[in-house]
């Protein structure tokens, strides 16, 4: 059984730590590094190498990770995308923060690849396995309430796209990284970015991919009060979505949209800008819920919430509150937290 100190204790422990004048052990560190999704440099306030290339020892030395680097195969490049899925799995059903040393380590490993590779076409696979890894890992530290790490993830994935010469990577980075905007309270600026995204994704887009980004659009044009542009755009996401029910867009494996999710996305949108009709696709989307997607499915809770509060049924919001929250701590969802508490406060 673990033994802490008692309340009173912790609070001061907590003011000195964050004030330097106690420093913080291994005991400690080992419970606050998954309770808050942090790395061990984030909580003991280390700084990263400016450049972030481990330092080599000489030629020699050099030559051999380059020698190294040429080996990487495709057979290799598939295991990291393996590798990425993996993590994206336990991330959607378990959450971000018990994933953090994993996380890093794969993005380290992909980036001393991406450093060591000489030639084009050695780096190019390269680059796509971490365009790929990268913003997923940014994504999963925006959910742990990691924003800077957030943000520099973001750009990490921006550049390996474009040295990968993916356009889709870097439309999808792009317009992942305007909810961090948006969770910033830059709603507007938020807007321009995703409306970016699209002008990157060019005419390259797959049909999954631009009904994705006219989702995004959708979401973050209500959350900018633009009532009308809302609408639009969740008309034509649901114009380019492809028919059935596949999810995976076989061009981009971290986008996952079908009708069910558009759903949900749909009703997210317009609970936002109060429309009446937003509980039908926000219930229709809890009906066919995948129950694999946890944090998303208490998304889908704080949407219903919301829509019922504006609704003034504060006694259905509660209960979609209460699932919401079970929910959101089996995945220590940072970002659920923050905003189910806030829908709390208007009860």
């Amino acid at each position: 059984m673990l033994s802490i100190a008692a309340t009173a204790s912790l609070r001061v422990y907590v003011s000195e730590w964050e004030n330097g004048r106690r420093s913080l052990g291994d005991r400690y560190a080992e419970i606050l590094r998954p309770l808050l999704g942090v790395t061990d440099d984030e909580l003991f306030g280390r700084q990263a190498s400016p450049s972030g290339v481990p330092e080599v020892g000489g030629y020699d030395e050099l030559i051999s990770r380059i020698d190294s680097a040429r080996s990487v195969s495709l057979t290799m490049v598939k295991t990291f995308m393996d590798q990425t899925e993996l993590l994206r799995t336990v991330d959607r059903q378990m959450g971000a923060s018990s994933l953090v040393d994993q996380m890093t380590g794969h993005l380290t490993t992909l980036e001393d690849a991406l450093t060591f590779a000489v030639l084009p076409d050695t780096r190019r696979p390269v680059a796509r396995a971490l365009a790929g890894a990268a913003t997923l890992a940014a994504w999963q530290a925006l959910d742990a309430g990691a924003v800077e790490r957030a943000w520099r993830n973001y750009e990490l994935g921006k550049r390996a796209a474009q040295e990968a010469e993916e356009p889709m990577y870097l439309a999808h980075a792009t317009a992942e990284q305007a909810y961090v905007l948006n969770d910033a309270g830059r709603p507007d600026m938020a807007l321009q970015l995703v409306q970016e995204a699209h002008r990157l994704a060019s005419s390259k887009a797959s049909p999954r991919l631009r009904a994705w980004l006219f989702a995004a659009e959708a979401e973050l044009s209500a959350k900018a009060g633009l009532a009308d542009e809302c609408r639009r755009a969740l008309d034509q996401a649901a114009a380019c979505l492809p028919d059935g029910d596949e999810a995976r867009d076989p061009d981009m494996l971290s986008i996952f949209l079908n009708s069910g999710h558009l759903a949900r996305w749909r009703g997210n949108a317009l609970a936002l800008i109060g429309e009446d009709d937003a509980l039908d696709s926000l219930y229709a989307a809890l009906e066919n819920a995948d129950a694999t997607f946890v944090r998303a499915t208490s998304g889908l809770r704080c949407d219903l919430a919301q829509a019922h509060l504006s609704r003034g049924e504060f006694d259905q919001a509660q209960e979609h509150l209460r699932q919401a929250r079970l929910l959101a701590n089996r995945t220590s969802s940072v970002r659920h937290r923050r905003r189910i508490e806030q829908l709390t406060q208007r009860l």
